[in-house]
């Protein structure tokens, strides 16, 4: 059955170095699918940058809403800009960083129900 999920529905993951909303995940009824909206702030001067992550065994789509950024994988540093998507194969090391100067607004989907137990 089809149905809404207003943004105050999302879920607050609290990951590292952004902030992270689950909009729909199997938690939420989705059998196949989450969906996420991050938003990664300007680096303060001498900010520790985040470690690179990978998903074992599932891919990961980023659509980029709004900001600049970069995305820096094992198949190299691949520059973003607000409209551009990037494709992540499964088991590939990546991280996104904020290059902008206004925050860097994402929406990220991964095709399972459950993302936490394949990072």
């Amino acid at each position: 059955m089809a149905h809404v999920v207003r943004r105050g529905e999302a879920k607050a993951l609290g990951l590292p170095g952004r902030k992270s909303l689950e909009i729909l995940s199997g938690e939420s009824g989705a059998r196949s699918a989450t969906l996420r909206l991050v938003e990664i702030a300007v680096p303060a001067p001498g900010e520790a940058p985040r470690g690179r992550h990978f998903h074992s065994d599932t891919e990961e789509c980023i659509y980029v809403l709004s900001g600049e950024g970069c995305t820096e994988s094992d198949s190299g540093n691949h520059v973003l800009r607000s409209g551009d998507t990037i494709h992540i194969p499964a088991g590939e090391t990546h991280v996104t960083r904020n290059t902008g100067a206004e925050p860097l607004m994402l929406l990220c989907f991964f095709p399972v129900a459950k993302v936490t137990n394949r990072t």
